[in-house]
């Protein structure tokens, strides 16, 4: 019998390890759970298994840094960044991530790529093109999480997790580009990278 000496790692998968490793996160899958964190250094995300199939590794470990910038610094050492996952209490905050979460995805073009898959995507959905733009407490918290976005410990892993997903996704799509066919999820992701990155 042939011995199995590796394990295929998908490459976005891979990428987003490495950038919550960088932030200092050990990730680890359950069935349990669908995410929850220890307040000492380790994110549950659901099992592969479990999850819908729209659900997105990347698109999870990036949603839980957004919370985790939107509650530092105190919540950094707080379990499930110091948030009640069980009343709508925090949806204020929840809400303030969505809005974090879609601005800092603009700047690459992958609002829509690495978008929620949880009950909240209807709100995601509706944000306007300026999605810090407002003066609800929503809105708020989310310009405040920004400035926090830009520095340590957030810089440099979540932005260069976006810069290789768009990498990674634009390649994906070239290839695709060249091919008849269009029915593949990627190529569905890929109609959605309308956008130019900032700065083209």
């Amino acid at each position: 019998m042939r011995e199995v000496r590796h394990r295929y790692v998908d490459p976005l998968d891979a990428i987003w390890l490495a950038m919550a490793r960088g932030f200092g996160l050990r990730v680890e899958r359950s069935g349990e759970v669908y995410a929850s964190t220890d307040g000492k250094g380790t994110l549950v995300l659901g099992a592969a298994e479990t999850l819908d199939p729209d659900d997105c590794l990347a698109q999870m470990i990036f949603h839980e840094l957004c919370h985790a910038c939107v509650e530092a610094p105190s919540g950094l050492a707080e379990v499930d960044w110091g948030l009640d996952n069980v009343s709508d209490g925090d949806v204020i905050r929840e809400h303030a991530c969505l809005r974090l979460q879609a601005a800092v995805a603009d700047r690459f073009g992958l609002r829509f790529v690495l978008a929620p898959t949880t009950d909240f995507r209807s709100f995601y959905d509706a944000l306007d093109a300026d999605p810090l733009a407002g003066s609800s407490d929503d809105a708020r918290l989310a310009r405040e999480a920004i400035v926090r976005f830009d520095a340590p410990p957030f810089a440099p892993w979540v932005e260069r997790g976006l810069v290789l997903t768009r990498e990674v996704l634009d390649l994906v799509r070239a290839a695709e580009s060249s091919t008849s066919t269009d029915s593949s999820l990627a190529a569905a992701l890929h109609r959605r990278l309308d956008e130019p990155v900032s700065g083209d």
